[in-house]
C-alpha cells in the first residue's frame, strides 16, 4: 500500500538485528543482581553475574505449573499405565502411574495399602473414567503435548515444601554438612503437622525452629484454603494458582548470593518490599526502586543481548561460535572454531576453543532455560588430558546452575551428553515461534515479542514532540499489538499518555516495523477514512492466533477490523457494516447477502 503523508518526523524502518558480547568466566561471582522490568503485557527478569546477563524469566500469561486443579479423568490407558485428565486446558494432561503412587519415604506414609501392595496394582485399578482427582500441573504444555499432573502436591515456601497427604520429613541434598541435615531433621519431624510431610530447602540451613514453623503455618493456611475452593467449584477447575514470576523469584532466588534487586514499577517494587519483610527480612535493604528516564533493560545493557536469544548461531570472543538447534526430542549444541586460528599448534587451538566454549554452552543453558537431553558436540580432542581439563572446567561450571543435571562422560567421538530438569517451555520457545517458511527447522520472533517490542520503543519515544504515534507492521503483528478487543493498545494509550494509530503493511516482511511521531489532528485527517453505521468490504482471515477462535478483517489500506459474526466468509471478500471505531481498529457485523445497507461501499 502507498503510505498516507505524515505530518511529523519519520523514524528509520526497524528490522532485528544480531549482537554479539562477551563471554562468561565460571570463576567465583562478585556480585549477582536481579533486574525487573514490569510493563502491562509483560514481566522480565534478568540475572547478571558481574554485570553479564546469565538468566533471563519472562512472564506473559498466567501460570501453569505449580498450579492445583480439580479434574476428571478422561481416559485409562492400562497398556501405557497412565490416564488422561481434563483440568479445564486446551489439551489433557497426562497422569503417569508413577505420579500416582506415594514417593519412597518412611514407613509411616498414610496409605491405605502398603507401599509393596499398592505398586503390584494397576492405572485401572486406581483411577476410573469419570473420577473427580486433585491434581498439580509438574510439566507444562509443550508443542502438541499437554501438560504433565501429579497427585502428589507440594506447596513450596521459601524455606520448607509442604506435602499434604505424604508423611515423611527429608532434607535437601544441597545440604551437605552431616550434623546440619540431622539437626534439620529434627526440627522438621518436630514441626511437620499430622498428615503432613515436608522437605527441608537449601534455605534452612543455619535457620531456627521459630522461622521454619511460621513457614510451615503459613503453607498449611494456604492448603486450607485450597480444599476449600475445591469443595465448591466443579471439576475441571484451578483451584489453586501459583504465584507470579515475581513473587517466585523472591521466593527461590532472592536469597544473601544476591547483591541486589531493582525494580522499575513503584507499586511492584512496594509488593516485593512486603513480601520480603515476610519471607526474607535481612534481604529487604537489597530492594531498590529505578528511576531514571532511560528503561531499565537498556541501562544495564540486557536488550541488546536478549536478540541473540533467538539466535540459531552464538558467538565466541575468540571468533569461534556455537550452533544451538532446539529440538522436541533434544537440544544439540555443535562448536566450531570458526576464524579462532591459533598461535601455538592446532591442539592448543582447540583445546582453548572447547574451554571458551564450555563457558558460553554453560551461560546459554541457563539463559534459555534448555532442559531435557542437551547433546554437546565439542571440537575433537585426542589428548586425555585436555579432555578432563574440558570436562572438570564443565562440570565445576554447572554448580551454578540451579536447575537439577546429569551429566555424562566425553566420549570418542567428542561428544558430551547431559540432561537439565525441564518444567515447561523454554525462554527461545516462549519468546519465538516456528518459522512457517521453513516448516520448523527455524524459530522467528513470536507475535507478542514482536509486538512488545514496537510497545517498548514508543515508550522510549513518548518524550519526542507530537501526541500521537502512527505504526506500520506486519498484519500478525498488528493483531498482537492491538490486543483483544483492543485492550492492549487502549492500555498502552492510557499509560504513555498519546493516542496510538496501527496499521497493517502487507509489503513488509514479518519483523518489519516502522514508527512515526505525530498529532492528533494530523493522523485523524490522514488515517480516519471510515465512520460508524458504514459499509465497507474486507477481506475476511482467521485469527492469526491459533487458540483464538475468531474471524477477522483487513481493509484495503491495513485497517483492522473484529468481526462479530465472520466464520462462514474466511478466506473471502465480504461487506461489513462499523458499529463501533477507534483509531487503530473497529468492529463490524458481516452483511449477509440480500441484506446489504444502502450505504456506499470503499474498495
Amino acid at each position: 500500500m502507498a503510505a498516507p503523508k505524515k505530518p511529523s518526523a519519520r523514524a528509520p524502518r526497524r528490522r532485528k538485528t544480531d549482537l554479539i558480547s562477551s563471554t562468561p568466566s565460571t570463576g567465583a561471582v562478585r556480585s549477582s543482581e536481579l533486574i525487573v522490568n514490569v510493563a502491562n503485557r509483560e514481566t522480565r527478569i534478568a540475572l547478571l553475574e558481574d554485570g553479564k546477563l546469565m538468566e533471563f524469566r519472562v512472564e506473559r500469561e498466567e501460570r501453569v505449573v505449580g498450579s492445583i486443579f480439580k479434574g476428571i479423568v478422561q481416559n485409562v490407558l492400562p497398556g501405557m499405565d497412565a490416564a488422561f485428565v481434563d483440568i479445564g486446558l486446551e489439551r489433557n494432561a497426562y497422569l503417569s502411574i508413577a505420579d500416582v503412587l506415594p514417593e519412597e519415604g518412611s514407613d509411616n506414609s498414610p496409605a491405605a495399602v502398603r507401599r509393596s501392595e499398592l505398586r503390584r496394582r494397576k492405572i485401572k485399578d486406581l483411577l476410573k473414567p469419570g473420577q473427580q482427582i486433585m491434581v498439580q500441573v509438574t510439566k507444562g504444555p509443550r508443542g502438541t503435548k499437554g501438560a504433565r499432573v501429579s497427585t502428589r502436591i507440594s506447596l513450596p515456601g521459601r524455606a520448607v515444601v509442604l506435602m499434604p497427604e505424604t508423611g515423611s520429613v527429608g532434607v535437601s541434598r544441597k545440604i551437605e554438612d552431616r550434623r546440619e541435615r540431622e539437626r534439620l531433621k529434627k526440627i522438621g519431624e518436630k514441626i511437620c503437622p499430622e498428615g503432613f510431610g515436608l522437605i527441608m530447602r537449601t534455605e534452612c540451613e543455619g535457620r531456627t525452629e521459630v522461622e521454619l514453623r511460621a513457614d510451615v503455618l503459613y503453607l498449611v493456611h494456604v492448603w486450607e484454603e485450597v480444599t476449600k475452593v475445591a469443595k465448591r467449584e466443579r471439576a475441571p477447575a484451578c483451584v489453586h494458582r501459583d504465584q507470579t514470576l515475581l513473587f517466585r523469584t523472591v521466593r527461590d532466588v532472592f536469597g544473601e548470593s544476591i547483591t541486589r534487586m531493582v525494580i522499575d514499577d513503584p507499586d511492584e517494587y512496594e509488593k516485593v518490599h512486603i513480601i520480603a519483610k515476610a519471607v526474607a527480612p535481612a534481604m529487604v535493604s537489597k530492594i531498590q526502586l529505578y528511576d531514571r528516564e532511560e528503561p531499565i533493560f537498556e541501562f544495564h545493557g540486557i536488550e541488546k543481548e536478549l536478540d541473540r536469544i533467538m539466535q540459531h548461531q552464538v558467538p565466541l570472543k575468540s571468533g569461534g561460535y556455537l550452533v544451538i538447534d532446539e529440538m522436541e526430542a533434544l537440544t544439540a549444541i555443535d562448536v566450531n572454531t570458526g576464524k579462532h586460528v591459533g598461535s601455538s599448534g592446532l591442539s592448543d587451538t582447540i583445546l582453548k576453543t572447547n574451554m571458551e566454549a564450555s563457558d558460553e554452552i554453560l551461560r546459554q543453558l541457563r539463559l534459555r532455560d534448555m532442559g531435557g537431553i542437551i547433546v554437546c558436540d565439542f571440537i575433537d580432542m585426542e589428548d586425555a588430558a585436555a579432555k578432563k581439563k574440558v570436562m572438570d572446567h564443565f562440570s565445576a561450571g554447572l554448580e551454578r546452575d540451579r536447575a537439577r543435571t546429569r551429566i555424562g562422560k566425553i566420549s570418542s567421538l567428542g561428544l558430551l551428553e547431559l540432561t537439565r530438569k525441564r518444567t515447561g517451555e523454554s525462554v527461545t520457545q516462549e519468546i519465538t515461534e516456528i518459522c512457517p517458511m521453513c516448516l520448523g527447522v527455524g524459530r522467528i520472533a513470536s507475535k507478542e515479542t514482536l509486538s512488545l517490542m514496537i510497545e517498548r520503543e514508543m515508550r522510549n519515544r513518548r518524550g519526542e514532540p507530537g501526541n500521537a504515534f502512527f505504526v506500520e507492521a506486519h498484519p500478525a503483528v498488528v493483531e498482537a499489538l492491538i490486543g483483544l478487543d483492543g485492550e492492549s493498545v487502549e492500555e498502552l494509550e492510557h499509560e504513555i499518555r498519546r493516542g496510538i494509530y496501527i496499521r497493517a503493511n502487507f509489503d513488509f516482511e514479518y519483523d518489519e516495523y516502522e514508527i512515526t511521531t505525530g498529532t492528533l489532528e494530523g493522523f485523524d485527517q490522514e488515517l480516519m477514512n471510515y465512520r460508524r453505521s458504514q459499509v465497507i468490504e474486507v477481506n475476511v482471515r482467521r485469527s492469526a492466533f491459533e487458540n483464538i477462535n475468531r474471524s477477522i478483517g483487513w481493509t484495503d489500506d491495513g485497517f483492522f477490523i473484529e468481526l462479530i459474526n465472520g466464520q462462514e466468509s474466511i478466506g473471502h471478500r465480504a461487506r461489513v457494516a462499523i458499529h463501533d471505531l477507534r483509531r487503530s481498529f473497529g468492529v463490524a457485523d458481516l452483511i449477509q447477502p440480500g441484506h446489504a445497507s444502502p450505504t456506499r461501499t470503499i474498495a
